[in-house]
């Protein structure tokens, strides 16, 4: 997992300099306050990127704590912020030592968890890290989605800091073992001139909601809400590609 965004990374903010962090955090505060028996002050962000949800989150004055597999990503976050502590882990085994009142695992990052003993061991690690009735929340791909509308070429350009960057995406869909292999490739151009070129394979898995509800409850935390991502209001059904989990350790 460490050279998933090996190179792809130092280029990560600009590609989404159009994700808004900033709703989603609103979200992840709704669901804080509407879940945790008592006021959250302490956050553990898993895999955590470069920073995009911890650090909105602890200028809201939450004291944060993020960690990623990969180094680049955890290098771009420290650059853009010295009041979070990031460290360079991997969530199938990572050790902070404390625990903290609730845990957030953005962007589909537990997709990039293949194997099943991956889930349980990153499911039993955060539960680990997390105080009694502490909370988990993260995104996922929806499979019921992923099966219904099937992935597709993607090409997407962004523009910053002087440059441009062409990127595109070829899916390789593995339905037998609900994996989708993503061929990444990325033209940076600068001056008229191509300065980069990248080509990264990462590899996810996709989960359907009752697997979801299953690892959960086995891994010892109760589900409090599962819908669509980032509408609420809407049920998981085969035209909600991204999904929310909210669970409550029992």
């Amino acid at each position: 997992m460490s050279q998933v965004f090996a190179a792809y990374g130092k280029y990560y903010d600009l590609l989404y300099q159009d994700k808004d962090y900033e709703a989603e955090c609103d979200i992840i505060e709704g669901f804080f306050k509407k879940y945790c028996l008592s006021p959250v002050s302490c956050v553990l962000d898993a895999a955590c990127g470069t920073g995009g949800h911890a650090i909105p989150l602890a200028r809201r004055k939450y004291r944060v704590t993020g960690f990623d597999a990969s180094e680049s990503m955890i290098r771009r976050a420290k650059e853009k912020s010295d009041q979070v502590p990031f460290h360079v882990m991997d969530l199938r085994n990572f050790d902070i030592g404390e625990e903290f009142d609730a845990c957030i695992c953005m962007f589909a990052a537990m997709n990039y968890l293949t194997e099943t003993s991956d889930i349980q061991n990153a499911l039993a690690n955060i539960r680990r890290h997390l105080k009694p009735k502490g909370l988990l929340i993260f995104d996922f791909w929806n499979g019921l989605a992923v099966l219904r509308i099937l992935p597709e070429t993607r090409v997407k350009t962004a523009s910053g800091e002087g440059r441009k960057i062409l990127r595109s995406v070829q899916p390789e869909l593995d339905a037998v073992h609900h994996l989708c292999k993503s061929h990444y490739h990325l033209i940076v151009i600068q001056d008229g001139t191509v300065v980069d070129e990248i080509t990264e394979t990462h590899v996810v898995r996709y989960f359907f909601p009752q697997e979801i509800i299953h690892h959960l409850d086995d891994a010892g935390f109760n589900v409090l809400h599962l819908s669509s991502f980032p509408d609420l209001e809407e049920k998981l059904n085969e035209t909600a590609w991204n999904a929310i989990a909210v669970a409550q350790v029992k």
